[in-house]
């Protein structure tokens, strides 16, 4: 166990997908009851309260959560062992509450009311039933007009198709809008904006529900309205919250990075840089790749021809020192748009669509998610 902020803690364990009941609560202190009540309250989640071990059979051991109040620790000590149980109490000077945690093994000590909002969080978590986080991937071309938006799309298109729970990000506000893209820049739903005040944790489900749904995904894009700054830590819990609920999560990435930015970086699980096969398009993307490395430690390449004599997919991945995706392939129509032009990766059997596929069944084994 690691003591932070206060707190005994380490990573919570994985729940099953699908919403999941309230925490279990124990105790019989009622000031203490009360905050953990409110606490509940606040992370959307009806408790369950007894004074002791629940005489209900099963209901030990079947809480997704189980806050155990200080005064109760005696109470539950013959209780079966399990994961998921947090030791709660006030007096940060008690140095006898660490050996009361193991007797019960409670797996986390948390002090009020400095741990509210670690505990609001967790709370929350097991109420969401959070599990496996979403496989995300950012793309981001090596210059401007690499086509990064245009696979950023496709890959969560085909992700989608495939039946995968599936959110695909506008990180950049300068780059058009992917509703537009997609052919939904009228769809009803929020956008960037509407979440630029976000602060500490985001409802990953309520996230989910107030998108805009277009091809079976969800989109975060950006309005027509004035450029609104999305802070740092707005960013920070959008993305969070989107990972919670599984699947997929496709970031378009700008070029430049700045703070915002810079925290996606910290929760993508990989990176795929788009460069055309050119050596100026690979000079600049050398300084993008460099960027971006300082953050992001898996960065892949993808290439796109036409090719120059002398220069193919394995030698620009050469030249940048990066683990070579593949090259992107050309799909027929997207370069005329018009109204009635498919989003790209819509047709299954297209160029585009099958290599998205196959990164997708590549990253999901890669992740043990397959």
């Amino acid at each position: 166990m690691e003591t932070v902020a206060g707190t005994v803690t380490h990573d919570p364990p994985p729940a099953a997908g699908g919403r999941q009941g309230g925490p279990l609560i124990v105790t019989e202190d009622t000031e203490l009851l009360d905050d953990l009540l409110r606490l509940c309250a606040a992370a959307g989640a009806t408790p369950e309260v007894h004074h002791g071990v629940p005489e209900r059979r099963g209901s030990w051991e079947a809480a997704p959560l189980v806050l155990v109040g200080d005064d109760a620790a005696r109470r539950v000590r013959g209780a079966v062992r399990r994961r998921g149980v947090v030791l709660v109490g006030r007096d940060q000077d008690d140095s006898g509450v660490w050996r009361r945690a193991v007797e019960i093994g409670a797996e986390h000590v948390l002090m009020l009311p400095d741990g509210e909002q670690w505990l609001v969080d967790r709370i929350a978590d097991v109420a969401e039933g959070v599990g496996r986080p979403a496989l995300t991937v950012g793309v981001i071309g090596g210059r401007g007009g690499a086509g990064a938006s245009t696979l950023a799309c496709a890959l969560a298109v085909t992700s989608a198709r495939e039946g995968l729970r599936t959110l695909l990000v506008d990180a950049d506000p300068l780059g058009g809008g992917l509703d537009v893209l997609l052919g939904g820049e009228t769809a009803e739903g929020l956008r960037w904006p509407a979440f630029a005040s976000s602060r500490g944790r985001v409802g990953g489900g309520a996230l989910e529900e107030s998108l805009p749904e277009l091809h079976s995904l969800r989109l975060l894009s950006w309005d027509r309205g004035d450029r609104i700054a999305v802070p740092p830590q707005a960013v920070r819990a959008v993305l969070a919250a989107a990972r919670r609920r599984g699947g997929t999560v496709v970031v378009d990435l700008p070029r430049r990075i700045d703070d915002g930015v810079a925290e996606v970086l910290t929760q993508l699980d990989v990176g795929v840089l788009v460069v055309p096969a050119e050596l100026r398009a690979v000079a600049a993307a050398g300084r993008v790749a460099s960027a971006v490395g300082m953050v992001l430690r898996d960065l892949r390449v993808a290439v796109r021809g036409p090719y120059p004599p002398g220069l193919d997919d394995r030698e620009v991945a050469r030249l940048l020192g990066l683990p070579l995706v593949g090259e992107v392939p050309a799909e027929p129509g997207l370069s005329r748009p018009d109204e009635d032009t498919a989003p790209p990766g819509a047709v299954p059997r297209g160029p585009l669509a099958r290599f998205c596929r196959e990164f997708w069944e590549r990253a999901l084994v890669e992740a043990g998610a397959a």
